[in-house]
């Protein structure tokens, strides 16, 4: 069946002539052919440059094995966020990528050797630096959503959800105050949060030694508090739905966590669970992350490599038409 594809390049997001990763420069990659970034979810060159030098070392490099690689960096990253954002298949990539079986190889890897979550990791720190924070939070928030899942996740790996009426799987995500996030675990959906939270702290205490402080709704009331508080020092503070207010109303620190459960709706992989294996769905979780973090790290390079609009004064018009004449 033929395939057709965009004539006209896209301007403003098009591959430069050589590309600088890694690949590129020290690998096999140059001997494969430009691409044309023609898709939404294809890297700009902005989103590029803010992570590049992000990129975890290849260990071909650090002479720990293996051999260089054949495709480019950039067109495999292209790849992978095509799936994540458009939620298709991994054989109904676009020709106009690299092999699928190389993309799934490239995700299967990152996945399983933790190049992911340090890639994921090293983004969140950029953005929280770029905005004035310290790369490690000392505050977070904790929640959990239920998703239906596909008719290929086995049934060892899925629950039901009777408070939610779901058949799937539950996403447990603990993010920072700006909403990042810090530590993710896929579950059953008929998993309890205390107990699935209690075995996520150990491994999140580990990465954020500065964490003091976690908010959560009513599903962590209970031990987990005088646990967490004896073992770790983590003060665990349950913020409560107000029963007499009707309509929607805003629960303070909660909301956070809700807003980044909404930033991954938008990625149509993650509408419903389709990984047979739960660490494949937090890859999924991950790569979407990134694809966000990737956005607002760009968007803060480009204001702050973009100088300030002058303030008009009295005289300023006059002054400024007096330096043309000049």
């Amino acid at each position: 069946m033929p395939h057709f594809y965009a004539a006209a390049r896209v301007e403003g997001n098009r591959a430069p002539r050589e590309c600088d990763c890694l690949a590129h420069r020290f690998g096999n990659a140059r001997d494969g052919g430009e691409r044309v970034r023609r898709y939404p979810s294809d890297l700009t060159d902005a989103q590029w440059a803010a992570v590049r030098d992000l990129l975890p070392t290849p260990a071909w490099m650090d002479g720990r094995g293996g051999r260089p690689e054949g495709y480019c960096h950039r067109q495999i990253l292209d790849a992978v966020r095509y799936v994540v954002d458009n939620g298709v298949k991994w054989a109904a990539l676009p020709a106009d990528y690299p092999p699928f079986k190389r993309v799934h190889a490239f995700f299967t890897r990152w996945r399983d050797t933790g190049l992911l979550a340090e890639f994921h990791d090293r983004l969140r720190g950029a953005v929280r630096e770029a905005e004035g924070r310290n790369a490690e939070p000392t505050a977070a928030v904790i929640d959990s959503q239920s998703v239906k899942a596909a008719a290929n996740v086995r049934s060892s790996s899925r629950g039901y959800d009777g408070g939610k009426k779901i058949n799937g799987r539950k996403r447990h995500l603990v993010v920072d105050t700006i909403g990042l996030v810090l530590a993710v675990l896929v579950t059953p959906a008929d998993a309890g949060d205390r107990a699935t939270a209690a075995g996520m702290l150990p491994a999140l205490m580990t990465t954020c030694r500065r964490l003091r402080r976690l908010w959560g709704d009513s599903g962590y009331t209970g031990g987990l508090a005088t646990w967490a508080k004896e073992r770790f020092g983590l003060a665990v503070e349950i913020v409560k739905r107000t029963d007499d207010l009707s309509g929607f109303r805003v629960v303070p620190r909660r909301w956070v966590v809700e807003r980044t459960f909404a930033w991954l709706m938008r990625s149509r992989r993650l509408a419903r669970d389709h990984e047979t294996r739960p660490d494949s769905a937090e890859a999924m979780i991950l790569w979407s992350m990134t694809m966000v973090m990737s956005r607002r790290l760009a968007r803060r390079r480009a204001a702050r490599l973009t100088p300030p609009t002058p303030i008009p004064t009295p005289g300023w018009a006059q002054a400024r038409a007096t330096a043309a004449a000049a």
